[in-house]
């Protein structure tokens, strides 16, 4: 019996073994068909792969092209142009070169002026001055939404008139 058990849970072993090396192959072969796709993609729409999506794990990539077009939606609520704006702006604080000319290349190709662009940075920059002034300060979150919606009813009522 005890044999029996022994020669059963090899099988089972080796079962799993099987298994666990087809299933990494056949998702391997999943993940380079979609990836395959995606570049395909990529090409019509860019005439190139952004060589960032080259720099991910295999098994990510056609996954992130996913996403990619799906924030890219130009039926989203906020217009590409300003979507390249505020990315400008965040990106000029993170700050990251390689997104700052992205997004300022891009923003300008939808149409932004010069002034827009100047304003989106500066925009960055002010969320950055007072973030780091309230939180180096330790500000409590509480107190400041209490009084920041106080300052918002005394706007509101006041352009009324």
């Amino acid at each position: 019996m005890n044999n029996l058990f022994h020669q059963f849970f090899k099988l089972f072993t080796l079962l799993l073994i099987i298994f666990a090396f087809s299933s990494t192959a056949i998702a391997q072969k999943s993940d380079t068909e979609s990836w395959k796709k995606a570049q395909a993609e990529m090409k019509s729409m860019f005439g190139e792969v952004p060589v960032m999506f080259t720099k991910l794990p295999m098994h990510v990539r056609a996954s992130a092209w996913e996403w990619f077009k799906a924030i890219g939606n130009p039926d989203g609520a906020v217009s590409a142009k300003n979507g390249e704006l505020i990315g400008l702006a965040v990106a000029s604080q993170i700050p990251c070169e390689y997104c700052v000319y992205a997004h300022t290349s891009m923003a300008k190709m939808l149409g932004a002026t010069e002034a827009e662009i100047q304003e989106a940075v500066q925009k960055g920059a002010e969320v950055r001055h007072w973030s780091t002034i309230l939180n180096g300060h330790q500000v409590d979150f509480q107190s400041f939404k209490s009084e920041w919606d106080g300052i918002l009813d005394f706007v509101k009522a006041n352009s009324k008139k």
